[in-house]
Order: structure tokens, then sequence, then C-alpha cells
């Protein structure tokens, strides 16, 4: 017990535990899960294909079990459990998992739908073509021997891969603190790039892109968009976006489309695709499908999404694209070892390392090669010798009287080497002939050649790169084959829009701000004299204000009181039946300060230069902005102009910049100036003087004015009257304005006006909820300076509050 105590050391630990974990994290990456740059291979990989190499189990043989295989790959190299080395059988024998397969396998090893490999003990394999390939020139010294973990035998440190084997096909493996992920490529592309590199060392990145535009899966598809890319080649890292390829067909017979789905991402497990397919039609996520059939067999993948008739198959597709793994991403990681030490590789630093292992196996290769033939040609030349003295060299061998005394005179009589004399010796009498003669001076001439052909390689490096470009020209004339990932620019994120049909909607907006959206197509067309349909089912208080057509894709501008704007898209507003009442706009909008008010709303098309909107607030300010200044809001609004504290927003129009302004106060005065006199801003601007008011006086609307139109002018004590525009004539910004209506005692103040024609219709409405509805073309037009006639008459104390067109007599 004491001799224990005595032997213990004590030891920190701190230190323990790091060093322990380095060690295991070194075997991990070294060990496991990271590639060998210069064969692509981790070592479970190589292991069972050398394994299988050694066996015998080539590609012209006959197959041979799975757990055979296993069984001989754990006793002898792998030492980590049967089920580790299984799978990585049968992933080197999947199509759908490797771009070139290396393992030939017979049975059942998986499925894209996740289906389990049969049991190790039905299976069968052995090497593919390509994997004999790699393992080429094993046995000439081409590369270093290492013991293997018992130190029983040897196993090779690398396979001499003749192609670049960990472009072709990829890696995937997580290490402690790192992770690999090389995608797979098509192998005549890589070796057209390395080729060119091997002739050209000075090539860029974007050069080598020329030959190699990008990953190859093996399961084909889409790659969209090269920016990914080009950082994955550039820097060693980069996501690729991959979408499935997908057809549209329709049924003759039933005139309904069909998405079929015919190539998925890599990696996409199908039987997943589909259960989510199902999943989000049955949570009516996705509408208009009338079938979903998985019609795959060994032809390739079909999966069907039928849909109902008259759905557009554009629309469903982006909305598969968006909510299922059709369109997925493949982050690269290009990590790999290098001289035993994990590294970020660029596109052309993982080609100049092979190239550079390319060089190292073939020098090896001919330096082995040239040795075999020196030796070769020593041996002829001392048969040559022999032969040349035939009768001699019998004499010496039958006078002696032991091999050895037979050796050692032929070394010293004919100046031989012991290898020389020894293989005189071993020679049968059959050499003696003269066609055995000529045989022996052919392969000396023969020998002689091919050590001055390797002597000129070895001595020469274009010679040997040029070997090297005709082992890699012999490989892609058997194995290369067509690209199959399509590359496509980038068509951008799937949008909302994308999945949201794009069709005219009439958008409704009443005066106590309600809001809703119908398809045009709701409100058919009537002949002169119908009834017409109800718009909206109000209050008696309440009635449209507003209402313009707009397409769902088109946008919606929400301008406040407080010079702020929202922004939302026509899809976003709520659509409701022709008699419903629609949704309050506030709670549309992230409206952020207490008592902010919609004052005006403007429908927009697109955002284009050359369009501006100009606002008007109660203080007689104007303000012209281009309308690209609003053109990426934020969801709790942008600021649109600075108002002053006591001020308010009272309009927003749409202009080219050359039309005319119009604006109006509530004592009845009225300026016409040029837009053009305003200049245009900033959103953060606060505007300037488009009207000179009076201390009590207010504006109380902008027009941005129309040819042939007229103004008509309304009052609180239910006075007004029309004017021609003729009547104002232009004045300079800034003007006190003229008079457009005396604001009499009889009249009172003014609460609005209106631009209009003769087919439109006004509505007046008083604070007491009352309304009357005129046709403009019963309201004659007079002079400016008059006090206008009786609109509305009003017997009770209410007083008018507002004027506003009745939107829905012409909209429709």
């Amino acid at each position: 017990m004491n001799e224990r105590i005595e032997n213990k050391v004590p030891i920190n630990i701190e230190d323990e535990m790091r060093n322990s974990y380095l060690a295991y994290a070194m075997s991990v990456i070294v060990g496991r899960a990271l590639p060998e740059v210069r064969d692509g291979l981790k070592p479970v990989h190589r292991r069972v294909l050398y394994s299988m190499h050694e066996s015998g189990y080539h590609y012209n043989r006959a197959y041979r079990k799975s757990s055979k295989i296993v069984g001989e790959v754990m006793g002898n190299y792998h030492p980590h459990g049967d089920s580790a080395i299984y799978d990585t059988v049968v992933r080197l024998a999947q199509d759908f998992s490797m771009r070139c397969m290396l393992v030939d396998g017979q049975g059942n090893f998986g499925s894209i739908d996740g289906d389990p490999p049969a049991a190790m003990r039905y299976t069968e394999v052995r090497l593919a073509r390509l994997a004999g390939e790699m393992l080429t020139d094993i046995d000439k010294e081409t590369v270093d021997f290492v013991p293997n973990y018992d130190n029983t035998t040897q196993e090779p440190e690398v396979l001499p891969a003749p192609f670049p084997n960990l472009l072709v096909n990829g890696a995937e493996g997580i290490a402690v603190g790192m992770a690999t992920k090389i995608p797979p490529h098509n192998l005549g592309e890589v070796i057209d790039a390395t080729m060119a590199l091997i002739d050209d060392s000075e090539l860029t990145i974007k050069d080598l892109m020329g030959f190699i535009p990008g990953p190859d899966f093996p399961t084909g598809a889409f790659i969209h968009g090269l920016e990914g890319i080009r950082n994955a080649y550039h820097t060693g890292k980069g996501i690729v976006k991959l979408r499935a390829r997908v057809i549209t067909e329709t049924n003759s017979r039933t005139n309904r489309e069909s998405i079929v789905i015919t190539e998925l991402p890599y990696q996409v497990n199908k039987a997943r695709l589909v259960e989510r397919i199902a999943a989000l039609i049955r949570e009516k996520k996705i509408e208009g499908v009338s079938d979903l059939r998985d019609e795959s067999d060994r032809d390739g993948i079909r999966v069907v999404v039928e849909l109902k008739r008259d759905e557009i198959s554009g629309v469903l597709v982006n909305q598969l694209y968006k909510h299922t793994p059709l369109e997925s991403t493949f982050g690269v990681i290009m990590l790999a070892l290098v001289d035993g030490r994990p590294q970020l590789l660029t596109l052309k630093q993982l080609l100049e390392h092979f190239i550079n292992f390319r060089k190292e196996v073939t020098t090896r290769r001919c330096r082995y090669l040239m040795n075999k033939a020196e030796a070769r040609a020593h041996i002829l030349e001392g048969l040559k010798i022999a032969l040349d003295h035939i009768d001699a060299v019998i004499k010496l061998i039958r006078a002696s009287k032991t091999p050895p005394e037979a050796k050692q005179g032929l070394v010293d009589q004919f100046e031989l080497s012991d290898l020389q004399a020894q293989a005189i010796l071993d020679m049968r009498l059959q050499r003696l002939t003269g066609l055995e003669r000529d045989k022996i001076d052919a392969e000396y001439a023969e020998l002689i050649k091919e050590i001055e052909r390797l002597r000129q390689i070895l001595s020469n490096e274009r010679l040997l790169m040029a070997e090297i470009k005709n082992e890699l020209l012999a490989i892609r004339e058997r194995y290369a084959d067509e690209r199959r990932t399509e590359i496509l620019p980038d068509t951008g994120e799937i949008s909302i829009e994308d999945m949201i049909i794009e069709e005219d909607m009439a958008v409704t907006i009443s005066n106590t701000g309600y809001i809703k959206r119908n398809p045009v197509s709701l409100y058919r067309a009537q002949h002169r004299g119908g009834k017409g349909k109800i718009g909206m089912d109000i209050k008696s208080e309440d009635f449209v204000s507003q209402m313009f057509v707009a397409s769902t894709h088109d946008y919606v501008l929400f301008f406040t009181d407080q010079g702020r704007v929202y922004w939302l898209k026509v899809h976003q507003i709520p659509q409701g039946g022709r008699a419903t009442r629609g949704k309050a706009i506030v709670n549309l909008l992230q409206i952020s300060k207490t008592g902010e008010k919609i004052a005006t709303i403007l429908p927009v098309k697109e955002f284009t230069d050359g369009c501006y909107v100009l606002m008007v607030t109660e203080r007689g300010v104007v303000k012209k902005t281009n309308l690209m200044a609003f053109s990426n809001p934020r969801a709790n609004g942008i600021l649109a102009i600075k108002i002053n504290e006591k001020d308010h927003l009272i309009a927003a129009k749409l202009t080219d910049g050359h039309q005319d302004v119009f604006l109006g106060t509530r004592e009845g005065k009225s300026i016409r100036f040029k837009e053009s006199d305003v200049r245009a801003m900033q959103r953060t601007a606060a505007g300037v003087r488009g009207m000179t008011l009076g201390k009590k006086d207010i504006c109380v609307g902008a027009e941005i004015l129309s040819p042939g139109a007229s103004l008509i002018t309304a009052t609180e004590h239910g006075f007004g009257k029309r004017t021609s525009l003729d009547e104002y004539r232009l004045q300079g910004r800034g003007g006190q304005g003229i008079i457009t209506i005396k604001t009499s005692e009889r009249n009172g103040k003014v609460v609005g006006f209106l631009q209009v024609t003769d087919e439109d219709d006004v509505l007046l409405i008083t604070d007491g909820g009352k309304i009357i509805r005129l046709d403009v073309s019963e309201i004659r037009v007079i002079g400016r300076n008059t006090q206008g006639v009786r609109l509305f008459d009003i017997t009770d104390a209410s007083k008018v509050v507002g004027i506003c067109k009745h939107v829905e007599k012409n909209a429709l």
C-alpha cells in the first residue's frame, strides 16, 4: 500500500483535462471526422477501399457479402464498431449520395426516402471501377504506409488518387470545434480546371470558375445564384441555394394543371417532403390542391401535386418553395487536412494541393519503375554476357563442385555482379536457343528506352506535368458524364407577392376609418339604370369616403396628421364581402403616437423616379418629396414631413412635378400656383410656405388641378357654389391668395372644397350625422367672388363638417 502511495505523482487537474481533451480533439479531427486534401477520404473510407483492394474484390470480380468486408476492415484497420464501417460502405454505394460511386453494391442500400439499408448479411459489394483507379500504383511505393492500430500490418497513409476526389465526391464531417461540408462536383469539369491550372499556375479563382461553374449534385435540381458559389470558392465558406426541378403538366381531359417534382435538392428526404406538403394542405396554408401523389419508381422521382380547376400553378410553386424543402441551402465549408492540420481552403488552393500530391505520386512511381527497370536491365546485361560466352560459362559451371563456387567463378572470370551471376545460374536451358536470345535483346532494348523516358520525366518538370495531364485526361475520357445540377441566376428571395395571385381589387375606405378590399369581378357590369350593388355595410353616420382600384401587389401609403407615413400592400388589407364593414385602419398599422390619426391615403402602383408626393399642412406649409423616398418604410412608420407642434398634415397628393396646386382656407381664401415653385426636399425636411394665412385661418384642403374640372366649395351653414378653375389666376407661392367664397354670417366658415366634373356626385355631412347626396351637374357654375347658393337645408343647430365625393358612383 505504501509503495502505491509513493508511486503517485500529483498533477494539476486543469492541465490534465486540457491535455486529455486536446488529445481527444486531435484524434477526432485527424483520425475520424475530416478528409485528407490529397485523396479526399476520411480514414474509414480509405480503409474500406484499401481492404477491398487487398482482398481482391475488384469491379471485374464477383460480389462479396458486406459483412465479410466489414469484418475485415474492423479486424485489420478500423476498430470502431461494425455499424460505423457498414454505414460508410452503404454511403459509398448510394447513387443519391455520391456523385461518382466508389462501391458497387448489390441489394438494398437505402433510398432517397430515408429508408434504411438492409442488414450487412444481405447486401453484397465490390469496388467500383473508379475506386480501382484510386488504388492504381499503390504497390509502386507511391504513398507512405503506416502501422495499423495493433502493429500487425501496414495501411496506406493516403491513396494515390489520380483525380481530385475531394471536389468530385465532396465530404461532410463534424469534428471537435470545427466541421467540413464540401459539395460534390462534376468529374469532367474538375479535371478540366486541374489541367488548366497545370498549364497556367497564375489562373485566378474567377478563371477556374470558367471550368467549374459550381457544385454538381447527384440528385440534380437547380442552384440559384452565383454569390454563394463565389464566396465558397474565394473564402472557403458560402451558402448555396438549391431548388427542386419542377415542371407543369396539363391534363388534356380535365384541363387541370399539375405540378410535377422530378429532381430534389441534395440530401432532401422525399418521403418527408411529401408529408410536409400534405400537412400544409391539411392546415390550409396551401390551397388549391386537389390531389397529391408520389409516382416515383426505379426510373426516377415523380411527385405530382394536382391543382383544382382555374388554379395558377406559378403561385403554388412559389408557395411550395417557400414552405417546404423544395428550396433549401447547402452551407459550404471547405475544410480539409493539409499536412495533418485542418485548413480552410479556397478552390485554387485545393487544386494546387492535389497537383502537388500528384507530382509526388508520379515522381515516386517513376523512380520506382526506373529502379525496377535498371535492375532488370542489369540482369539482362549479365544474361547477354553469358550467352556471348556460353561455352566458357557451361565449362566453368560443370567444373565447379558447389553452386557458390560456380557463382564466384562467374563473378571473377566475367566481371559480373552477384545478382547477374545468380541469374545465370538460375537460367533455364531453353534460354540458350536463338529465339530466346532475340527476346532478351528486344527486352533489353525496350528497358533502355523506358529507363531513358523515366529519367527524362524525373529531370524535366514539363514532362512530369504532361504525364499527370495524360493520366487525368484518361480518367476524364472513361468516367466523366454530363452535369446534372443546372445553375441559374439568383431570382431573389421568394417574397409574399410571389405567393399571391395578382388581380385587381376594389379598396373602399369609410369616413370613420374602416377599410377592406374585394375583387373587381365582384362588381359585375350593369346596364344603365340598374340599382347597383352595396359596396360596404356601414352605420348610418358613416359612408364610403374613398375608393380606388389597385392590384394585390400594389402599395397603399397612409399619411397621418403628425406627418408620418405607413405602408401596406393591397393584399395585406383584409378581404370582406360586399356588405361587410371592413377593418379599422388603425388596427392594421403600428401607429406609435397616441392621438395620431390617418389624414390621407395614397395608392401607389410602383415607386419610380419622376413622381412626387406633395404634402400640405393646416398652416399653409407645402412640401414636395420624390416618391422613391417612401419605398422602404419601417413597420412603425417613417417621417414624411417635419411638422410644428401646433400644425397638422391635411393632404398628400401624387404629382408629376409639372401641375398646378390649389390651396383653400377656412376663411374663404384660395391660392393657385405652379408646382414647380416648390423644390423637391428630403423626407425629414419641414417644407416651405405655400400660402400666407391669418392668425385664425387654416387650410382645409388641397387639390392638384386637372384641365376641364371645376371647383365646388361648401360652408358650415349648408351653402356653397361651383366655380370654373379659370376664375383662379396663377399666383406666386406664399401669397395671401384671393377670395373663393364669402364667409358671411349667412354662409359660415368653409369646411372643404373639391375638384369635380359633371359626372360626379358629392356628399355633404353634418356634425349630427346627416348626409345629403348632390349631383354636381345640377349645381350651376357661378363666379368666384359670390356667396353661393343653398346646398343643404339645415333646419336645426347642426353644421356641415365635411364634403367628399360619392366615389362608388363611377368607380367600377
